[in-house]
């Protein structure tokens, strides 16, 4: 019997003994904990989201149509009142709040994060290196509701010296916050992919004359290209999930806003999250329509965020470089 014969009989032993026969189903039992915690939520969206839409008219599960509300009715409508009467449940108020304050973090974190990630892989010595990388990394374990305290009681009293009509409640300190709590999410996994760069690249570009910042933005960063988007899809997707920061910061006042003008970031608005704790913790009927909305409200962030998540593995695997 040959040694490859050996040595693979050997490696079926093993692998079918009761240890590790034991050891397997044991991880294949933790990895089902997580699909299935998913498929949990998801069916408890779906099912309490098909309570509240009516569809051509009809009933859904024994619910009146006069106590439902269409699809054209929840996303094309630009009013949102769950508890004022007349009653509107049009969501698009709480998307425009949401990608507000998506685009203003995305504004603050985006380079600053790249920025630092540059740092730590190329410029950072080793010794810099293991002191910056720890505090980064408390920086993203610090509470968000730290940041939304933060926000209201120092950092929207110091815009306002600088912007007298700024709100005490306003999208821009609710934006800034969040974007600092996203930085270490950019760096970190953008580092992370510069570092796996290969050093004969960069010993390449120092040969050919260039310099450090050359080798950084013209080999590194391109030869990191797949990891860098996929930070920076993840890190909004992180920012469009945040509660805490935008419901001390921002305030609560649903309003169909610019996301690109500077006005929008000046005044209160109200994000998708921010909607759902107020309509969960607010006085409001269990079994009604406002209550239901919630779950379409957190159906629709669920279809947001995993269409980001499904766009950056795209972006992942099409960029992806592959060095031996």
């Amino acid at each position: 019997m040959s040694t490859d014969q050996q040595t693979s009989d050997m490696t079926t032993r093993v692998a079918n003994s009761p240890r590790e026969r034991l050891i397997r189903w044991f991880f294949f039992a933790c990895a089902a904990v997580s699909v299935l915690t998913t498929l949990g939520i998801i069916l408890a969206l779906v099912g309490d989201a098909a309570r509240f839409f009516r569809i051509t008219g009809t009933s859904l599960m024994g619910i009146a149509p006069e106590q439902t509300v269409t699809f054209a009715q929840f996303f094309l409508g630009d009013t949102w009142a769950p508890a004022i009467t007349p009653i509107q449940f049009g969501v698009l108020p709480l998307i425009a709040g949401t990608l507000t304050v998506m685009v203003g973090s995305a504004i603050v974190a985006l380079p600053l994060g790249l920025a630092t990630a540059i740092y730590l892989s190329e410029y950072a010595s080793p010794s810099v290196r293991s002191v910056l990388k720890p505090i980064l990394e408390v920086l993203a374990g610090v509470p968000t509701v730290v940041y939304g305290i933060f926000a209201l009681i120092y950092i929207t009293p110091a815009l306002k010296t600088f912007i007298p009509q700024l709100g005490t409640f306003n999208a821009l300190s609710a934006s800034l916050m969040v974007g600092i709590m996203i930085i270490p999410m950019v760096s970190s996994i953008s580092e992370d992919a510069m570092s796996a760069v290969p050093d004969s690249l960069r010993q390449a570009g120092y040969g050919l004359g260039a310099t450090k910042f050359d080798v950084s933005t013209g080999i590194v960063i391109p030869a990191a290209v797949s990891g860098i988007a996929s930070s920076f899809i993840l890190a909004l997707s992180r920012a469009i999930g945040e509660t805490m920061i935008v419901v001390v910061a921002a305030g609560a006042t649903p309003k169909l806003v610019n996301p690109l003008l500077p006005s929008a970031y000046l005044e209160s608005v109200q994000t998708m999250t921010a909607a759902m704790i107020q309509l969960g913790v607010g006085d409001i009927a269990a079994q009604g329509p406002a209550y239901r909305s919630l779950f379409a409200i957190g159906l629709t962030l669920f279809v947001i965020t995993l269409a980001m998540n499904f766009v950056s593995n795209l972006i992942a695997q099409h960029y992806r470089e592959s060095y031996e």
